[in-house]
C-alpha cells in the first residue's frame, strides 16, 4: 500500500490564451498512507486546482508530486489508474446504467474497457457495494439514486479500482446534514481500515475539524498543513476562519458566530 505521496516545491496553474495562470507557488507537504485529510479553503483560493494537479487532469507548472519517490507525472495513464482513483462531484451521466455496472467499471483498469469481470472481479464489486452500504441497491438503476446514493455509488467505484489513493472534490456537497457525516466517517473508516490516501475537498469545515486526521489550509499564497490542535496553536484556523462576525475557538476546537451590535 502506498505510503506517502510528498509535493516538493509544486507551483500549480493552468495555461491559457495569454500564457500561463499561477494558482499557487511552491507548495510542500506529504500526504500520508491510513489518513482522512481535508483541503479546506475560501472559493477560488485553487482547491480544484490542486486536487486536479494531484488527480494528473492537469500537469504541476514546476515542482514535482511522487508517490512512494516514483514520480506522479512520468506514469503512464495505465499506471496512474491502478494508483489513483478519484470521485468527483457531478452526478455520474450513465443513468440508464445498474449501479452494480457502474461500480464494475472501477475494474476497468484491470479489465481493459469491454473486459468481462471474473469471479475475482466480482468479488471486489461486492465487497465496495457493501463496504459503501449499497448492496441492495445494486440493481438499482443509477438515475433513480438520490444524491447520497449516487455519491456512495462513486465511491465504490474508486474503492473497486483497489487505488492506494482516492482523491474526492466536494463529496459530501448537496447532501443533508446527517449523510455529510456518515459519509465522512465511512471516508476515514476507509482510510484506516485499509491504509489508504484519502484526501477530499470540503466546505463543511466544522465536521473536518473534528474528523479529519489531518487538514490542508489554502489562503493567500499559503498552505498550512497539520491536525486541528496543530493548527489551532499555530493560528492557521484563526486567520482562516476569523471573519464577518465568525470567531474560532482554539481552545475547543469550536466556530463561534457573534450577534450584530
Amino acid at each position: 500500500m502506498t505510503k506517502s505521496i510528498e509535493l516538493n516545491r509544486l507551483t500549480i496553474g493552468y495555461p491559457g490564451k495569454r500564457g500561463q495562470t499561477v494558482v499557487m507557488r511552491q507548495l510542500n507537504g506529504a500526504l500520508l498512507g491510513g489518513e482522512l485529510t481535508c483541503l479546506l479553503g475560501p472559493n477560488g483560493v485553487g482547491k480544484s486546482t490542486l486536487l486536479k494537479t494531484l488527480a494528473t487532469f492537469i500537469h504541476p507548472l514546476e515542482g514535482t508530486i511522487k508517490i512512494d519517490g516514483r514520480d506522479l507525472c512520468t506514469m503512464s495513464p495505465g499506471l496512474l489508474a491502478k494508483i489513483i482513483g478519484v470521485v468527483l462531484t457531478a452526478k455520474p451521466e450513465a443513468a440508464n446504467l445498474t449501479v452494480e455496472e457502474i461500480v464494475g467499471m472501477g475494474r476497468t483498469p484491470y479489465t481493459g474497457f469491454w473486459g468481462t469481470l471474473d469471479e475475482e472481479d466480482r468479488r471486489v464489486v461486492d465487497w465496495a457495494l457493501d463496504l459503501m452500504g449499497i448492496g441492495l441497491l445494486r440493481h438499482r438503476m443509477a438515475g433513480t439514486l438520490s444524491d447520497g446514493e449516487s455519491q456512495r455509488m462513486m465511491i465504490a467505484k474508486a474503492l473497486a479500482q483497489q487505488t492506494p489513493v482516492i482523491v474526492l472534490d466536494e463529496p459530501t456537497a448537496f447532501l443533508d446534514f446527517p449523510s455529510k457525516v456518515q459519509l465522512m466517517r465511512l471516508l476515514r473508516e476507509v482510510a484506516h481500515h485499509t491504509g489508504k490516501i484519502v484526501f477530499m475537498s470540503t466546505h463543511d469545515v466544522g465536521m473536518a475539524l473534528q474528523l479529519a486526521d489531518c487538514l490542508w489550509i489554502m489562503q493567500k499564497g499559503e498552505l498550512s498543513i497539520g491536525t486541528t490542535g496543530e493548527l489551532s496553536e499555530q493560528g492557521a484556523l484563526s486567520r482562516f476562519l476569523d471573519k464577518d462576525g465568525i470567531r474560532y475557538d482554539p481552545v475547543d476546537y469550536t466556530i463561534k458566530i457573534k450577534e450584530k451590535e
